[in-house]
């Protein structure tokens, strides 16, 4: 696996513009990470641990998976626990060093996922870590490990009113429209506004303020459109006071962008902060890793945020903005999730995107192998296969999706739709 930190030249490292070097260290990721998958902890089915031959077919051999079943385990049925990989080829990296199991692995890997491309993620670490694959395995690990730990599917699967019922103060930071997302920027990005000044650390616990962080994360997540990977974020830091500065709040916020979601930011607006801030300013910068500290730029004027954003899609509540929105939370409406209690659907659904994935797994093991195996097919043609196959993933996911999450404010405004997609209205 490569050792040595590689920068990503401009216009590539992402899906569709890898570099030959930039693929090699993608097939190095994915052949790590069923490494671990298959583990003496595995739950994946024996006949998708061989690389299947030139004349397999990679969809017989998941329907295979699908029907010789012996165990229950979350991708449906597994087999005994196969043989362990060679670890000498890895990092020595161990599941054990992360308290995770393969199927916590398993797990983490495929909810992290949802409706994106598959390399999409991998490539997120990768790029983080400059390419260095062992880096990159350990940075994912972590991770999943903090998402496991801290049940980051509870802001997905339950509602404002729940989590405001556990977290003290979740639902008034949507209420004060303390951060919210509306519209995208010139490249597409969602912008994130977040009001500075409605900030009080003491109106909500800690830990609410964290939940609310990445529920704010996971759902601008759905918001960020293919082919764009990032967000763009406003810190609109009028009327800021020394009263609303919250360090931990900081330092969780900048956890969050290096470690938890890399390369999801596309660029740090920091607006008409006073001078009060630049003190402030002076202990954050020190903890910002340069990539993060790189994206970000300062503002002085509202007509400066037009350089980023298009005035149509800029708020008229800044000077030079044309598009006539004011923020209004929507409460949840008390039968928007009674779809959930349709179980045999979901149930139904669940298993149909859980045997797509077990497709999409079986075509990368192939594509990983493909020019180390006499006889294999070409490496074009398991990629054509393998970038239809993710279409059907996102399609599959999305059946499902509001069987397991629960509708938020953005699907309640129709800008989230049950395909995916995010639809923006601009009132010029």
């Amino acid at each position: 696996m490569a050792k040595t930190d590689i920068p990503t030249p401009p216009g590539t490292g992402l899906v569709g513009s890898l570099t030959p070097d930039q693929k090699e260290f993608l097939k190095q990721m994915w052949a790590e990470m069923f490494r671990l998958l298959d583990g003496n902890e595995s739950s994946a089915p024996a006949d998708l641990l061989a690389v299947p031959s030139a004349s397999a077919n990679a969809e017989t051999a998941s329907v295979k998976s699908k029907t010789s079943t012996t165990k229950k385990g979350w991708f449906g049925s597994k087999k005994e626990a196969a043989p362990a990989a060679d670890e000498s080829a890895s990092g020595a990296i161990a599941l054990s060093e992360y308290s995770l199991t393969s199927e916590q692995l398993r797990a983490a890997l495929w909810n992290n996922i949802l409706g994106d491309h598959p390399d999409s993620l991998m490539l997120r670490f990768l790029r983080a870590r400059k390419w260095n694959v062992t880096n990159g395995m350990n940075m994912i690990l972590k991770a999943f490990k903090w998402r496991t730990e801290d049940d980051i599917e509870e802001v997905k699967s339950k509602n404002e009113d729940e989590l405001d019922s556990k977290y003290r103060g979740f639902k008034l930071q949507m209420e004060m429209g303390k951060s919210y997302v509306h519209g995208t920027d010139k490249t597409g990005r969602p912008v994130v506004y977040i009001n500075v000044r409605l900030h009080k650390p003491s109106d909500q616990d800690p830990k609410a303020l964290e939940k609310f962080t990445v529920y704010v994360m996971e759902t601008g997540r759905l918001m960020i459109q293919p082919p764009v990977e990032t967000a763009c974020l406003v810190f609109d830091m009028t009327g800021f006071s020394l009263s609303n500065m919250d360090y931990n709040f900081v330092k969780f916020l900048v956890q969050c962008f290096e470690a938890y979601y890399p390369e999801s930011l596309g660029i740090l607006i920091i607006h008409k902060a006073p001078m009060v801030f630049w003190g402030v300013w002076k202990i954050i910068e020190p903890w910002l890793d340069p990539v993060v500290a790189s994206k970000i730029r300062f503002t002085r004027s509202d007509k400066e945020l037009t350089d980023t954003i298009d005035a149509d899609h800029l708020p008229n509540k800044y000077e030079g903005g044309k598009d006539q929105y004011t923020y209004e939370y929507i409460p949840p409406n008390p039968t928007e999730n009674d779809i959930k209690k349709d179980t045999a659907t979901r149930d139904r659904l669940m298993e149909e995107w859980r045997a797509t994935l077990w497709k999409f797994e079986a075509l990368t093991r192939e594509w990983v192998a493909c020019k180390k195996t006499e006889g294999a097919r070409s490496e074009e043609v398991i990629e054509a296969e393998r970038l239809a196959l993710t279409k059907e993933l996102r399609a599959a996911y999305y059946k499902v999706d509001p069987y397991i999450r629960a509708r938020n404010m953005y699907h309640r405004a129709n800008v989230l739709q049950t395909d995916g997609s995010a639809t923006w209205t601009y009132k010029n």
